[in-house]
């Protein structure tokens, strides 16, 4: 498929990953916002609702159409779609006051809360009176606001039902990269997926251009005479 010239020239180095959306609306509704930030393609792993699903497309508002969308990934393949210098940040605004553990043998076992925290309660036996519990991939947390885009980042959102699975932080340990939070105001439960991937994307994009225009200052010779 062949994408409006436009859109590729405003496209920059900021890629989103869906985590077992679900919900139609709300992936209609950030692929729209991918485009609208510029991102360079939307990877979606197996799980997330189908892409060409009626809702989907009337949420996105044409964003199909406006950048590449490779869906049914599983997670082992998602690393073929990114550079090697890429760097991968999950969205989870619980930043790290909570112990968080996950039980064996599932990696791609989910947590049962909404995408903002994320949790593992499955035991590997029912019979277990006692649960075998593992600690989870060390990745740290920063708030949306510090300085996370460099020159290849991804960014993934996990669905609202499941949130994020395990293998979303094994690739951002990985890939050294970190957990966005969004501070809100304690009286709020969690924001919903597709509003919190809108801040997230901006806010991408805002601090990789902002970085394209310190480079550009710094490299643009000093027409000053003496």
């Amino acid at each position: 498929m062949k994408y409006p010239a436009i859109q590729q020239e405003h496209t920059v180095p900021l890629f989103l990953i869906g985590d077992n959306i679900r919900d139609p609306g709300n992936l209609g509704t950030i692929l729209r916002s991918a485009v609208a930030a510029g991102c360079g393609k939307v990877l979606l792993t197996k799980g997330c609702v189908d892409v060409w699903e009626p809702k989907v497309l009337r949420a996105g508002m044409g964003a199909h159409f406006r950048i590449p969308i490779i869906s049914n990934l599983e997670w082992e393949v998602i690393p073929n779609y990114l550079s090697s210098s890429t760097r991968v940040l999950v969205a989870d605004p619980s930043h790290g006051g909570t112990d968080h553990s996950v039980t064996p043998p599932e990696l791609g076992a989910t947590g049962d809360r909404s995408w903002r925290q994320v949790e593992y309660q499955e035991s590997d036996s029912e019979d277990e009176e006692g649960e075998f519990l593992l600690p989870l991939p060390k990745v740290g947390a920063w708030c949306y606001s510090q300085p996370w885009a460099q020159e290849q980042t991804a960014i993934v959102i996990g669905g609202e039902t499941h949130g994020l699975s395990l293998e979303a932080l094994l690739l951002a340990e990985k890939t050294g990269g970190q957990r966005l939070y969004i501070p809100m105001v304690p009286a709020v439960d969690s924001l919903n997926s597709a509003m919190a991937a809108s801040v997230l994307l901006f806010e991408g994009r805002r601090q990789l251009l902002s970085m394209v225009t310190a480079t550009n200052s710094t490299d643009r010779p000093n027409s000053s005479v003496a």
